[in-house]
């Protein structure tokens, strides 16, 4: 099939003997292209070097058509391999498996994808997030988990996960440069929170992470506030109520899908004196599955607060 459609495209047709001739037929040459036709030699001359002119066209042609079926092919298989790692990362995540699913996603860091690219800023940050990381690794996964984000962002702006991830790791790189720097980020990331819901509003996280940056704001004490009026015409600020809308939104879209948003809704209604609800929440947090080291903390502190009440 490959040939039929190449020797269309070439101009040649076969003579009697199977000799490849030029279409328009030289004077003189009896209708066959022999070797010597008197004004057929005259013209085409040395046909030797014109047959090899051709055959190399043809290879050529073929060449290409199998490198672009090979280009298809690799493609393919590269977008079937990508999904195939997405699928064992999510895996890896949903049971816990913090150092193997960044074990697993560190081989992949140079890709250019998005999706995968999110994932390890994730991973990145959840092994940082360990108790047993040092604080020097931890600053050096929390940079590495920011890059990620970016480049996932860089990569797809319509990725709410990406805007998500990107928010978080600036918040956390926010905690080695300063109050300053800290307070101008406070912008930006509320911006990409908003833009994750706005992209994705049925994402649970995303909106339990703005109820998160409402109740910092809320929480800021009274000297960050002197230094962002000063360094700020308009610093950021938000309220308690604020705050419990998000969490409880959060909640209304997918229930009990996080520990720390129970402990937040009771660590909430205490902020606002409402105690008999944040013994509620609170309860619900300590009663909450420990699967990964962050639930066993917040089931700790829930705990104390239980007991303080």
């Amino acid at each position: 099939m490959l040939s039929s459609r190449l020797w269309r495209l070439l101009p040649l047709r076969r003579g009697a003997h199977g000799s490849v001739c030029p279409l328009a037929r030289p004077r003189g040459s009896r209708g066959h292209c022999g070797a010597r036709g008197s004004l057929g030699s005259e013209v085409i001359g040395n046909t030797r070097p014109f047959k090899r002119g051709l055959l190399f066209s043809a290879l050529s042609y073929l060449g290409f058509e199998t490198y672009q079926v090979i280009s298809q092919a690799a493609v393919v298989h590269a977008t079937a391999k990508v999904e195939e790692v997405l699928e064992q990362a999510d895996y890896l995540y949903e049971s816990g498996e913090t150092e193997k699913l960044y074990q697993l996603l560190t081989q992949y860091k140079e890709s250019e994808d998005a999706e995968l690219l999110w994932r390890l800023a994730r991973a990145s940050r959840d092994i940082a997030q360990l108790s047993r990381t040092s604080e020097e690794e931890k600053k050096v996964l929390v940079y590495e988990a920011l890059e990620y984000a970016k480049r996932s962002l860089e990569k797809n702006e319509s990725s709410f996960a990406a805007h998500k991830w990107y928010a978080i790791c600036i918040s956390d790189v926010g905690d080695y440069e300063g109050i300053k720097v800290k307070i101008a980020n406070a912008y930006i990331i509320k911006e990409h929170f908003e833009k994750a819901i706005e992209l994705n509003p049925k994402d649970a996280t995303s909106i339990h992470l703005m109820g998160i940056w409402c109740y910092t704001f809320a929480e800021m004490p009274w000297y960050q506030r002197r230094i962002a009026k000063v360094l700020f015409a308009n610093p950021p600020s938000s309220t308690y109520e604020e705050a419990l809308k998000y969490f409880h939104r959060a909640e209304q879209v997918d229930p009990n899908f996080y520990s720390k948003n129970l402990l937040l809704l009771g660590k909430t209604y205490l902020k606002l004196n409402n105690k008999k609800l944040a013994a509620f929440w609170l309860a619900k947090a300590k009663g909450y599955p420990a699967h990964t080291e962050e639930d066993k903390q917040i089931q700790t502190e829930a705990a104390q607060l239980l007991t303080g009440l």
